[in-house]
């Protein structure tokens, strides 16, 4: 088993309670919260319990991970396996087991099964009933938003009603109520609830169960008295970490639990709720938890920080949150590194020398360390990674609102799905194709790098070729000068992928259709023997063709994948996508045009890529993160070194732009009829920035290093209110040891 001497007495006093009622631990990140919670599952195990018996909740996949891995690392006893998953899958498999209970409940048919919806499908859906209102008839046309927003919004609203509890039908005049601004903003509204109205109806003929019909079966389900005697005498044990993040529906569902559990331990991060624009609810969650466990237990004492970050803490809470403020006499500067810089790319280059030192001559691996931003926008993620590379530094980046076209792997796949698939009449651009040459055949080996401009140059002379299915003309007939300026040497890579692509179309061809019948065919009553049709040729799944060019092609030695984890893990990524659109989807897609057809076009048009699990796996890379500060809180881990990036930059303190939406309006506490005043998102957004310190600083073990730019990214001056509370903090500290108070 695993090892308990580290644990503290109050660690070890929870772990080893008696295995009967139940308990809420309240404390901050980094006060071993967690490390209880594993420790309390191995103990459960030890004692007996039958791993079978015990459910283990988190609020994402990617937090499961440290309860996987200790059970994997565990000596247990044989039988059954502990369960460790969200609520929302949980949700997903008590209403595909209990689906005749369900369905009509919600309007469903009890003998069509149900097909689960991902953000994507999700979005797809959504896109095929909002575009033909948006092109016929002007909707929306008072805003400025990208499509793939637009849609998600809807969805959050329908989300939100779900978990919030109250009916989807309500939203446009809930939305009205609150709003103080122009009354022309009310038929964008109404709009919304329209097509909110649409798209659940689609779902309910269809069969679809996007998140928020599973929420609602799931709440329908859970009041039915066989489901929960089922799920009660299933899971006996529970453990909820990060309860602060769940929303009202489950957390609910949750405190109906705890008293017919034999035991409960739930987990609560003080200061945390980061997933409130996806409904979580944190005030809801520590006040029905503290009033239904039979014990409450606080752990004051960090395992994370240093007493400078706890200053650090505290000055933050001295300026946004007094009731958190305690007097102290350590100066929080020496937990603090900064320097000022006129222009933004002058502070980028900082940040990589400052990495470069830390690396190579402080020893701290790559992997403690973290470079924070509020929003990571393309040029942003390109001009860092590109300097650390450039210094031998490993880096990777992760965002999970990055669409899967911005994937340079996932784009260049796409681009030579439409040359392998001829019959789509996907062309894709010159400047597409050029793109994926350079990535597809370049290698590095010497003298086989293949660079945008020498690509865009093979491109022009090579595409489109008329007399070749794939569009690919030979290396062979281009003009003279253009071979010699590619080298031989890439235009054997070239070929090779040329006549892969062109193997792959002889090899699928594409059915011919039947020829029309003669003029005389209706007259004509003679029966005839009636021959065997051939069977038709079947078309490869585009997941097929993912797998089969990366394995046999793009990943072999001298080719342009070879080698790049990153690059496999994003095909692998585009894999799931496209076969869970073709699995999902497959039956609903227009009459005569197929799947892959569908996908592409969709990935196209930019619509959000699902969270993926293994973006997260790579945390074991010794490379340096790159990720939204948000992201980086939200996978709940620690770091050595973290750099806040344009602490200028207001993005740090404003919420997203979302006129469709409102996640506070739409929330449990809202009382329906209230307006939302500029002072309530002045507040908002001051509790939202000091939750987002605390959590930042709490998940610190070392140094925060301040990039400050005089202007920002865009040019402009940043005078954001981060930037001004850290400024008021180092003032009033310096004034405090000028009189000897510090």
């Amino acid at each position: 088993m695993v090892e308990k001497t580290n644990l503290k007495s109050e660690q070890l006093a929870v772990v080893e309670r008696p295995i009967s009622g139940s308990v809420f631990l309240e404390g901050a990140a980094g006060s071993g919260k967690t490390t209880v919670g594993i420790h309390r599952l191995l103990f459960l195990l030890e004692s007996g319990v039958p791993a079978n018996e015990i459910l283990v909740i988190v609020p994402q996949r990617a937090l499961e991970y440290p309860y996987v891995d200790a059970l994997r690392q565990a000596d247990l006893p044989p039988g059954g396996q502990v369960t460790v998953t969200t609520l929302s899958a949980l949700a997903v498999e008590t209403v595909q087991l209990f689906w005749s209970l369900a369905a009509p409940k919600i309007g469903f048919m009890p003998d069509q099964q149900p097909t689960i919806l991902t953000l994507e499908t999700a979005q797809y859906i959504m896109a095929r009933i909002v575009d033909p209102l948006i092109l016929e008839h002007g909707y929306f046309d008072a805003i400025t938003i990208d499509r793939n927003r637009l849609y998600s919004q809807i969805l959050d609203n329908l989300n939100k009603a779900a978990v919030v509890g109250f009916n989807f039908t309500e939203i446009s005049q809930r939305l009205k109520d609150a709003w103080l601004g122009e009354s022309a903003q009310f038929k964008t509204f109404d709009q919304v609830q329209e097509c909110a109205e649409l798209f659940r109806r689609y779902c309910i003929d269809h069969s679809l169960l996007d998140f928020s019909l599973q929420i609602e079966s799931f709440r329908q389900l859970w009041e039915v008295r066989q489901v929960r005697e089922y799920l009660l005498a299933r899971y006996a044990h529970l453990i909820v970490d990060n309860a602060e993040e769940e929303n009202p529906a489950f957390i609910d569902m949750l405190v109906d639990w705890l008293p017919d559990a034999d035991s409960a331990l739930i987990l609560y991060d003080t200061n945390g709720g980061f997933r409130s624009f996806l409904g979580a609810d944190p005030e809801h969650a520590r006040f029905s938890f503290t009033q239904q466990a039979d014990d409450y237990i606080q752990f004051s004492e960090s395992f994370v920080n240093t007493p400078e970050l706890d200053a650090l803490a505290n000055e933050f809470a001295r300026q946004m949150q007094p009731d958190d403020y305690l007097k102290t006499d350590v100066d929080p500067r020496a937990a603090l590194e900064y320097r000022d810089h006129r222009y933004y790319p002058e502070m980028l280059n900082w940040i990589a020398d400052e990495i470069r030192y830390l690396v190579t001559e402080k020893h701290i691996p790559p992997g403690e360390i973290v470079v924070l931003a509020p929003f990571l926008s393309d040029a942003l993620r390109f001009s860092l990674i590109t300097r650390l590379e450039g210094l031998g530094i490993a880096a990777r980046s992760h965002r999970p609102s990055r669409a899967l076209r911005e994937e340079p792997a996932a784009r260049c796949l796409l681009t030579l799905a439409q040359l392998a698939h001829p019959q789509w009449n996907l062309k894709p651009t010159r400047f597409d194709v050029a793109y994926a040459l350079m990535l597809s055949i370049s290698s590095m080996d010497a003298g086989k790098t293949l660079d945008l401009v020498r690509a865009q140059l093979l491109a022009e002379a090579a595409y489109p070729h008329v007399e070749s299915k794939s569009g690919l003309a030979p290396f062979e007939v281009l003009p003279i000068e253009v071979q010699e300026r590619v080298s031989y040497l890439i235009g054997e890579r070239y070929d090779a992928l040329r006549l892969w692509i062109e193997g792959y179309i002889a090899d699928h061809p594409v059915p011919e259709p039947p020829p029309p019948p003669p003029p005389d065919a209706p007259k004509r009553r003679r029966k005839k023997k009636v021959e065997a049709e051939a069977p038709p040729i079947p078309e490869i799944e585009l997941d097929h063709f993912f797998s089969l060019i990366f394995g046999e092609v793009l990943s072999q030695i001298g080719f342009g994948m070879y080698g790049d984890f990153e690059a496999a893990r994003v095909t692998t990524n585009l894999i799931d996508s496209a076969r869970s659109f073709r699995r999902s989807l497959g039956g609903i897609i227009p009459a005569g045009k197929p799947s892959g057809a569908e996908y592409i076009e969709m990935v196209s048009g930019g619509l959000i890529a699902a969270q993926y699990v293994r973006r997260w796996q790579t945390n074991a890379e010794d490379s340096v993160l790159i990720a939204p500060a948000y992201t980086f809180l939200m996978n709940n881990q620690p770091a050595t070194v973290q750099f806040w990036l344009d602490i200028g930059n207001r993005g740090w303190f404003e919420r997203l732009y979302q006129p469709l939406t409102h996640p506070y309006v739409l929330s449990r506490w809202w009382k329906p009829g209230d307006k939302w005043t500029d002072e309530q998102e002045v507040g908002i957004r001051r509790e939202t920035l000091y939750r987002l310190m605390i959590g930042l600083i709490r998940r610190c073990r070392g140094t925060i290093y301040l990039g400050l730019s005089q202007l920002s990214e865009n040019g402009y001056e940043s005078q954001g209110e981060l930037l001004q509370a850290i400024q008021r903090m180092l003032r009033r500290l310096g004034r405090d040891q000028a009189h000897g108070d510090v």
